[in-house]
């Protein structure tokens, strides 16, 4: 979905122009993390009931509990381009960078091995850079270089539908900034 020249006000005083906006969702990715949710309730519940409450109840409920957060938390990317800076937002979880740190945005192209290592948020070396992913494996990905390291961060790359509009729309954001 692609909203241009839209205002924001943030405030009273602030007004951002949102210049790009992508909700993406995997329905594959959900019914994989429901399937294990339910599957490590159903041992929790079978280990309760025959063992009661002991280390490994507890880890099934843990385990339970984890893959019910990620049900919750990684249904939805929210990918949003303003006039200033990109966001990334991923449930609870969120990543900001300046339109003035990105030194390029292209097509990622990760080798097999890590483009297939899960869906959700990921930290991984990628070519001796530091690298972040936000993604859901049955969408390609852009990736954006970093001018300015962000912590150790280097590379940050994200799912998208539409992956040469979203670069367009990162190039031109940034060529009119400068």
């Amino acid at each position: 979905m692609v909203n241009k020249n839209q205002s924001l006000k943030q405030g009273s005083k602030v007004q951002i122009d949102l210049v790009y906006e992508e909700k993406i969702s995997s329905t594959r990715t959900t019914l994989l993390f429901l399937a294990i949710t339910a599957l490590f309730f159903l041992v929790f519940l079978r280990r309760l009931y025959i063992h009661g409450l002991d280390v490994m109840t507890v880890i099934f409920f843990t385990s339970f509990c984890i893959f019910l957060f990620y049900v919750l938390n990684y249904r939805n990317l929210n990918v949003r381009l303003f006039d200033d800076s990109l966001k990334l937002s991923f449930g609870v979880f969120s990543f900001s960078i300046l339109l003035d740190n990105i030194a390029d945005s292209r097509l990622d192209d990760l080798p097999a091995g890590l483009r297939m290592g899960g869906a959700g948020i990921h930290f991984m070396f990628v070519r001796r850079r530091y690298h972040i992913s936000f993604n859901f494996l049955e969408h390609p990905r852009v990736v954006i270089m970093l001018k300015h390291k962000m912590g150790l961060v280097q590379e940050v790359s994200f799912s998208t539908r539409q992956p040469q509009e979203l670069i367009s729309a990162i190039n031109e954001t940034t060529v009119r900034r400068k």
